[in-house]
């Protein structure tokens, strides 16, 4: 008798035990994030006080926008180091479909002519 109620006894005890421990484990890291979101607020407010300031607010157009006072020169340094290679330079004159047919013909013009390779279209 003394086991069976032992045994009923685990039995409703350990699931209740071990879901205590999950729940315990949800609320540390729901207070883990509160932190870190607390922390990102406070970094947020900082930001906002910053471009209260006028004179934070010239500094970030001038840095990011690149933006000059009448009068000033703005100078734009490129990277020497950088390797000077040629950038190739490609023209491809697509062919077009005629400007005077209705606009299901002009569509079904491009859709022939997108068919067709570049070199065999070259004439028009």
């Amino acid at each position: 008798m003394l086991a069976g109620l032992v045994i009923v006894l685990l039995v409703t005890l350990v699931p209740t035990a071990r879901n205590l421990a999950r729940q315990n484990a949800e609320i540390d890291a729901l207070r883990d994030k509160i932190v870190s979101q607390q922390q990102q607020l406070a970094d947020l407010k900082a930001e906002e006080e910053r471009w209260g300031d006028p004179a934070y607010v010239e500094q970030q157009a001038r840095a990011r926008l690149k933006f000059v006072k009448p009068g000033d020169r703005s100078y734009t340094v490129i990277d020497a180091t950088a390797p000077k290679s040629p950038t190739p330079s490609v023209s491809v004159a697509a062919p077009r479909a005629d400007a005077s047919a209705p606009w299901y013909g002009q569509l079904w013009q491009s859709v022939q002519l997108a068919d067709q390779p570049v070199a065999s279209v070259t004439g028009r």
